[in-house]
């Protein structure tokens, strides 16, 4: 951070005009005050967070708000570390209020109360964002600052009004902060954009969260920024996506992309959004490989075959047809079908199959107590039909414990379990999905192996209450102990019962300390949650779509894509595609303007995908870079690379298609379809012929192209 002596200014001498203090003297003054409420902020959260850690630990919710608030402590610590002055995008001038207003990637006050910073997500800041000449919005100037290792080292103001353009006119360059933004160099991590969205893209990061909002643009027209930053706009504007009401996931394509947008989310204040590809929600999913048949992949990717797991299930919840006699040791009770049949009803609706057997055994035991008509004590009775071995195996065959895997590997191996749960198949499909190693996992499968494990429900659930009620047991007993030992201590009559009051359960219970009973850690992935966005959606199988709808109750989706991207093929529209996998509200948004891809690159692109898809939704370029693209023999590769590297102290270069290239830090090596969602200064793109013909190798094509934010270079074999 800057101290108050210090100018937040560092403007190189081509832009001396912009340093005349009659420009800059109120940032000046701004920045001043800012950095003084920063250092006492960063002073008392230091001071808070170290006397939080130091705070008795407790135990129980005592011990969770203590953590809580350590949590809570260090995340804003930590934002203010990532951000010092820069915390801070522009300001805005109304045209009725000649105060500036400072738009920050989060509000903030000083002291006194006095608003130092207005959060960008707020209602009152999207006239920073959305102002257009035709819709102002209000303002009567923008002002818009390049930040660089926490100096500004340039500015640009938009002026909305005709009277406007006094002190202005050395800064006056509309739009230039967004173009020069898209000319500058890419790294291994997606830029901060927050200070350059433009009106198009606010206004769908700004659109509500009911329903499903799909955002279908090309190329370059920053479907993946509209993505992160919708993402943590709807975390701030809308209460029911708090993590206790479920939160919000964001699915991306790949990992190389993950990586790539890592930082984005954090840089806007969020954390706590889980990340995710369709790999990462079973644990299958990092070791299975592609489907090399694509017959048995069109088959995988129904979500009608999907919804064969139900049946697959319930073949395995078959109530005993006849009755049985249940041996004790002084007498024999009757268990008929109808007793079998009301026990296994009991689970509720949507019980997973392994939690609902403690429930269903429960049940078959009250109705055998009810049944018994001995003198026995009813311990004694309980225990006798507990060791009943033959009442415990009927059960077990009746209603056995299922493992996801198996009961998946099953279907793709024993034709006519397959058969019974998706009689619709043909016989040659049904051999056709069949194979000798059936847990062979596909990235095809992870759809079944999902619905499978959300089905089944936790195959350890029992045993771990079971080890979880016998630490209680353990512990109730030492804290009994204990007890005695107070009031055997206290001989004297204290007049209130207070320590005899301690024998009682229910203190004893709260005496118990939890910390030491065992616990598994939760699934993070699994939902529900309030809202789901997915990027690079138009990959999406229907059955993989039943993966994020099981997930989503709601129907809260913002589902980010282009059909022209999706390398199997999108001939329907997004109304129909989703409408037919389960969504009943969806709402179209269209992003047209190509900001990343220089003209030269789209002039070349475009023919490949209209090829194939003429109704492409290819956007229009608004910028050319002056570099034409160069065709030549992969045999230069390394000489192209070399004169760039040696062109270019910054930036990032790819090189798609040849899987022999090893990447560097600033040459990435990438196969097509990995290199979705991502972008680069330089893309060379290597035999793209031998990628094949039909869709799947035209949308490869296109999409590796289309990377390029500078130039592209064609390396064929001759």
């Amino acid at each position: 951070m800057n101290s108050q002596n210090d100018s937040v200014f560092d403007l190189p001498e081509r832009l001396s005009a912009k340093a005349d203090p009659m420009l800059i003297a109120g940032d000046e003054r701004y920045f001043a005050a800012l950095g003084e409420t920063l250092e006492q902020l960063f002073t008392d959260l230091s001071e808070r967070l170290d006397a939080a850690r130091k705070a008795p630990g407790g135990k129980g919710r005592q011990a969770l708000d203590r953590d809580q608030e350590v949590r809570r402590l260090t995340a804003r610590l930590r934002a203010l570390r990532r951000f010092g002055l820069d915390l801070c995008l522009g300001h805005m001038v109304g045209a009725d209020d000649p105060e500036p207003v400072y738009i920050g990637r989060r509000g903030l006050t000083d002291s006194s109360g006095r608003r130092l910073l207005l959060d960008w997500r707020s209602p009152a800041a999207e006239p920073f964002f959305g102002a257009t000449h035709a819709n102002p919005m209000g303002l009567a100037s923008r002002r818009r600052y390049r930040w660089t290792q926490g100096r500004i080292t340039d500015y640009w103001d938009e002026v909305f009004t005709p009277d406007g353009f006094e002190g202005h006119a050395a800064a006056l360059d509309d739009q230039s902060a967004f173009i020069a933004s898209l000319g500058s160099s890419r790294s291994d991590r997606m830029r901060d954009v927050l200070g350059t969205i433009q009106a198009d893209q606010d206004a769908i990061i700004r659109a509500g969260s009911s329903g499903a909002l799909v955002v279908d643009g090309g190329p370059g027209t920053g479907k993946t920024v509209v993505a992160l930053h919708r993402t943590a706009y709807l975390r701030y504007a809308d209460p029911r996506l708090g993590r206790r009401r479920g939160g919000v996931l964001f699915v991306g394509p790949h990992q190389p992309y993950l990586a790539y947008v890592a930082d984005v989310l954090p840089s806007l204040g969020e954390e706590d959004v889980q990340i995710c590809t369709l790999r990462d929600l079973v644990p299958e999913g990092a070791a299975a490989a592609e489907e090399t048949d694509p017959e048995v992949a069109l088959l995988k990717s129904s979500a009608e075959l999907v919804e064969a797991i139900e049946a697959a299930v319930r073949f395995y919840e078959d109530p005993p047809a006849k009755g049985m006699t249940v041996t004790m040791d002084e007498a024999d009770i009757w268990l008929s079908a109808d007793d079998w049949a009301e026990a296994f009803e009991a689970p509720g609706p949507g019980a997973p199959h392994n939690e609902a057997r403690d429930e269903i055994w429960s049940e078959l035991l009250t109705i055998l107590m009810d049944k018994y008509d001995g003198d026995e004590p009813e311990d004694l009775v309980r225990s006798s039909l507990l060791r009943n071995r033959e009442l415990r195996t009927t059960f077990n065959r009746a209603w056995p414990l299922l493992d996801p895997a198996d009961l998946v590997g099953d279907l793709w191996s024993v034709p006519a379990y397959l058969r019974k749960c998706a009689p619709w198949l043909t016989p040659e499909q049904v051999r056709k999905l069949q194979r000798d190693n059936p847990q062979a996992w596909t990235i095809s499968d992870l759809p079944f192996l999902d619905a499978a494990r959300q089905r089944l429900g936790d195959r350890e659930a029992s045993e771990r209450k079971r080890r979880n009620d016998a630490s209680v047991a353990v512990e109730r007993e030492r804290m009994a102990t204990v007890v005695d030992e107070l009031i055997e201590a206290h001989t004297y009559d204290d007049g209130e019962g207070v320590l005899a009051s301690l024998r009682q359960l229910d203190l004893q219970d709260a005496l118990v300390d939890e910390a030491v009973l065992p616990g598994v850690e939760p699934d993070r992935l699994a939902g529900p949650f309030a809202h789901i966005v997915v990027d690079e959606a138009q990959e999406l199988t229907d059955a993989e779509w039943q993966m994020l709808l099981l997930r989503c109750p709601s129907r809260s989706f913002t589902i980010v894509g282009d059909r022209a991207q999706a390398r199997h093929g999108f001939t329907e529209s997004w109304q129909e595609r989703l409408e037919r996998i389960g969504f009943d509200q969806v709402k179209l948004a269209s992003l047209s303007v190509n900001y990343r891809t220089p003209r030269e690159v789209m002039a070349e692109a475009e023919p490949i995908i209209r090829a194939v898809l003429p109704d492409a939704n290819v956007p229009t370029s608004i910028r050319g870079s002056g570099l034409p693209v160069v065709h030549g023999s992969t045999a230069d590769l390394d000489s192209v690379l070399e004169a760039w590297l040696a062109a270019n102290d910054d930036g990032i270069a790819c090189v798609i298609g040849d899987a022999t290239f090893q990447g560097t830090s600033r040459v990435r090596s990438l196969a097509p379809e990995l290199s979705k969602g991502l972008e680069f200064d330089l893309v060379v793109l290597v035999d793209p012929q031998a990628f094949g013909a039909g869709i799947e190798a035209a949308v490869d094509r296109y999409v590796a192209m289309t990377r390029a934010t500078r130039q592209l270079v064609i390396l064929t074999s001759r």
